[in-house]
């Protein structure tokens, strides 16, 4: 069977990814960035020897490009997102360029690999939602992966998060073009996970994204498959806005905020407010390739439909 690389392993995103792909016959190569391999064992909770057979762990730094070459080695296909280093867990400046930085390094060496049939990159909404406000164009319609955050406006309002993922984006995209990398990319929203906390990076400018009609969570099951289809369907191309939830009502909003927020002096509900803030954003490519390749995921999408 096939063998496959997840970078960085050790993320929420990662382990369950290395869980499913194991689950579906893969040989998995897990790189890990932040866990040891008996931290990352425990986290997999995968007690079947055969598939345990099929798991091979590396020690991957994303600065270290012959740790990088090493996991990939043998590898068809590579699933990468970006974890900050241990050290430094919040998005500043810094971080902005660290991504930028592991991004270029980790498409040079998939261009390197001679094996290497389709690269699944991970990004964010957050690379698409932000400084849209004079563009005609968007005004008139949804935003989706058609679009790209605006750096300059990102800059100036401190957007870290947004502006770190735009650029490493871009840079990944250039250098899959120039060396001829099969590489497709998934921006999903809000990951939704239960070490959630207020000081999540992607939450900077929540305010303003519930009012312009552009917050989006996702669940990780319907993350995970939107990134296994994606690889698996041949046809896939460009960039895939993933969400399964928007968040365009009081009640959703207070319902996050205390999440996010468990004490007494979270928001209260308001009654008086049922406002539902017209969404502006859209997520149609990634569910027309889903529907399609994986008919179960009506179920998944449901929750579209539900509040958190």
């Amino acid at each position: 069977m096939t063998s496959v690389c997840v970078m960085d392993a050790s993320s929420c995103l990662g382990t369950r990814l290395v869980k499913c792909l194991l689950d579906r016959g893969y040989t998995v190569h897990a790189a890990l960035q932040n866990y040891g391999e008996s931290l990352f064992l425990n986290e997999l909770e995968c007690d079947d020897d055969d598939k345990r057979k099929k798991l091979k762990i590396f020690q991957s730094d994303p600065f270290d490009y012959h740790s990088i070459v090493d996991a990939l080695k043998g590898c068809s296909a590579l699933f990468y997102s970006f974890e900050p280093p241990s050290d430094h867990s919040t998005y500043d400046e810094y971080i902005g360029e660290v991504e930028v930085r592991a991004a270029h390094n980790v498409l040079e060496a998939c261009a390197q690999t001679d094996t290497m049939e389709k690269v699944v990159f991970t990004s964010s909404a957050t690379a698409i939602i932000w400084g849209h406000e004079n563009d005609q164009n968007s005004a008139s319609m949804d935003l989706d992966e058609r679009y790209w955050s605006d750096i300059n406006f990102c800059r100036k309002f401190k957007l870290w998060h947004a502006l770190s993922k735009t650029v490493a984006e871009k840079t990944a995209w250039a250098l899959a073009m120039d060396k001829g990398v099969n590489m497709v990319c998934i921006n999903p929203g809000l990951l939704m996970t239960p070490d959630l906390t207020i000081t999540n990076p992607y939450l900077k400018g929540s305010a303003e994204m519930y009012e312009d009609g552009v917050f989006v969570t996702v669940d990780l099951d319907f993350l995970v498959e939107a990134h296994i289809c994606v690889y698996e369907e041949i046809s896939t191309y460009g960039r895939y806005l993933c969400f399964n939830h928007i968040i365009n009502q009081t009640e959703d909003a207070i319902k996050l905020a205390n999440m996010l927020s468990p004490s007494p002096s979270s928001p209260q509900s308001s009654e008086n407010d049922t406002r539902i803030i017209q969404q502006r954003i859209s997520n149609k490519k990634l569910i027309k390739l889903m529907v399609e390749c994986k008919p179960h995921i009506n179920d998944l999408l449901a929750n579209q439909e539900e509040s958190i």
